[in-house]
């Protein structure tokens, strides 16, 4: 696998590296999820040293969603906005502009769009902007899980017209079927995105 150098063109996403997916006592820990933070805070030095840029994604839900099984959705309650659960992995660094993501109880899978539960209507976000304005024309996408956020974001990147790595090292899966992550990267390389 190749790796990517990174200049003023190229951003890292970082994609929910929040408590409640990295840390096993998170209320939807992705198994390994903390092993995950040691690489990208290299991949985020790499990437500023070279003149690159950071953004992140976070979950950041209300206390009642459709998103959520309670509430008529498939997932435990995480990522409720301004709770332990929501905020960064406290090991992670933090040093560049952070979207959140199903702020309105919207389903926010990816970084760069939303869907609304009831009306299905798909919403963007403010990341295509954020990264437009900063002339950037590759991404490298890393963070939890690899499976969804990670999947969604990368497959919207490459619909955006940016081109996209998936950093494999820093993803990890959650795995609801056997093959889950497996099956996600096939999609992404198949959908041109690169894995690194």
């Amino acid at each position: 696998m190749a790796t990517v150098d990174y200049d003023p063109a190229t951003a890292l996403v970082i994609v929910d590296v929040q408590n409640d997916f990295a840390d096993p006592n998170g209320n939807l820990y992705v198994k390994g999820g903390e092993e995950v933070v040691p690489v990208i805070n290299a991949e985020i030095a790499r990437a500023k040293a070279a003149g690159g840029h950071v953004a992140y994604t976070a979950d950041w839900h209300p206390e009642s969603t459709p998103h959520f099984a309670r509430d008529g959705g498939i997932w435990p309650v995480h990522c409720v906005g301004d709770t332990w659960g929501s905020e960064f992995h406290p090991d992670l660094v933090v040093d560049g502009p952070v979207v959140r993501k199903g702020i309105n109880g919207e389903d926010g899978y990816s970084g760069f769009t939303m869907r609304d539960p009831v009306t299905m209507e798909t919403i963007p976000t403010e990341l295509t902007d954020l990264l437009r304005e900063k002339n950037v024309e590759r991404i490298v996408v890393c963070g939890l899980a690899t499976d969804y956020c990670v999947r969604a974001t990368t497959l919207d990147g490459i619909s955006a017209g940016f081109g996209v790595h998936l950093l494999t090292e820093a993803v990890r899966s959650v795995d609801l079927t056997e093959g889950d992550g497996e099956r996600a990267l096939a999609e992404v390389e198949a959908a041109g995105g690169e894995l690194i």
